[in-house]
């Protein structure tokens, strides 16, 4: 019996020496070898071994080989933008990536400061919402939906106004038409930019219709955004309404926009007894030559704790619009709008044109000589 005892206990032993390190205590031994538990392993084919080594997160690898089907962007360990620290199971990321398993990419010099650092599904196209009629007026502009096997990884910068490039470290320059270009037809008038908006009301205007207020937003060629104070919208007289849009757009601050011109007039609908009024917007100013950012209608309700407060307007559709019964509802400028008017450069550390020898002006729009 004694025997027998000291035989089964030195099996014992045996068989418990036969898992390395005792599996280093993050895994059970099972006839010799370690069945590790969950995030450990070791080596770089994280066999099972001795349990010692963290197994960092594995994420879609940004680049790999395909497998027998041809297939790309398999799981991998840091996503294959990484080398894992066995001893924390942390990923350290290089340079250019980022988060738990470098799943996704970190902006160029984090936006320098002066932006956000957004998703490529997030990223808008078009410079102002007004730019996409068809979908109404909303807060943001237009979005995709986006499918492929980067989404939730790839990033890039949305500079604040005033700034661009890449990692938005650059200060923009005013933009201004280049007076030294020359139209196809110098004998015509020079044409300005006009926008049009259309108020479409479902039925003829009514008292309540004549003291609703409305605002408009405009957003400029470096990316500022200006909303007016809230305008009072009357059918009664369409001179006054028109100059009460003027002068709103006259008060956004920093002259944004520095000379304009308005008029609105009604459109009858034989048809039907609906109300549309055409409002005809043309830039004329110096800081606004060439064709600008649609403007943005701001029709809904604001009310206390908003701005602007405005009370909204009761119509079906109000939005810019190019072509209606073969009116042209949209004049492009014969001016251009280049930065520095094309006849500077822009000292992207104080956003001022040095404008070229004989120019002068914000934009170097300005021409001191003749040559």
């Amino acid at each position: 019996m004694i025997l027998a005892s000291t035989i089964v206990f030195a099996f014992l032993a045996t068989a418990q020496a036969g898992c390395d390190n005792s599996c280093s205590g993050h895994g059970v031994c099972e006839c010799g070898f370690c069945v590790c538990y969950d995030n450990w392993g070791m080596g770089l084919s994280h066999d099972t071994g001795d349990c010692s080594d963290r197994i960092c997160p594995f994420e879609f690898a940004w680049v790999d080989s395909p497998d027998v089907n041809g297939i790309h962007h398999k799981y991998a360990e840091c996503a294959n933008k990484g080398i894992c620290n066995r001893g924390t199971g942390e990923c350290e990321c290089f340079e250019g990536y980022e988060g738990k398993g470098c799943q996704r990419t970190s902006c160029p010099n984090d936006c320098s400061g002066h932006g956000t650092c957004e998703y490529i599904q997030d990223l808008g196209f078009g410079a102002t919402p007004a730019d996409f009629p068809q979908v109404g007026f909303t807060q943001d502009n237009e979005k995709f939906t986006y499918y492929n096997w980067d989404v939730q990884k790839t990033r890039g910068c949305v500079c604040d106004p005033e700034w661009g490039d890449v990692d938005c470290s650059k200060r923009l320059c005013m933009y201004g038409t280049d007076t030294q270009d020359h139209r196809d037809n110098m004998l015509a008038p020079q044409k300005y930019q006009v926008q049009q908006i259309l108020f479409d009301f479902d039925d003829s205007l009514t008292a309540e219709g004549h003291s609703r207020t409305f605002a408009l937003t405009f957003k400029s060629k470096v990316n500022e955004t200006f909303t007016t104070h809230p305008i009072v919208f009357t059918s009664d007289n369409y001179e006054i309404f028109a100059n009460d849009v003027a002068n709103a757009l006259l008060r956004l601050p920093n002259r944004v926009i520095d000379m304009i011109d308005v008029k609105a007039e009604e459109l009858e609908d034989a048809d039907t007894d609906a109300t549309k009024v055409l409002l005809k917007v043309k830039f004329t100013g110096a800081n606004n030559q060439g064709d600008q950012n649609l403007l943005i209608v701001e029709d809904f309700s604001c009310g206390d704790g908003c701005f602007p407060k405005v009370t909204g307007l009761d119509v079906k559709n109000s939005t810019f619009v190019n072509n209606m019964n073969n009116i042209s509802m949209h004049i492009s400028a014969d001016f251009n709008s280049y930065e520095c008017g094309r006849r500077g450069k822009c000292d992207y550390e104080t956003g001022i044109c040095q404008c070229f020898e004989g120019f002068t002006g914000n934009s170097c729009n300005q021409c001191t000589s003749l040559i």
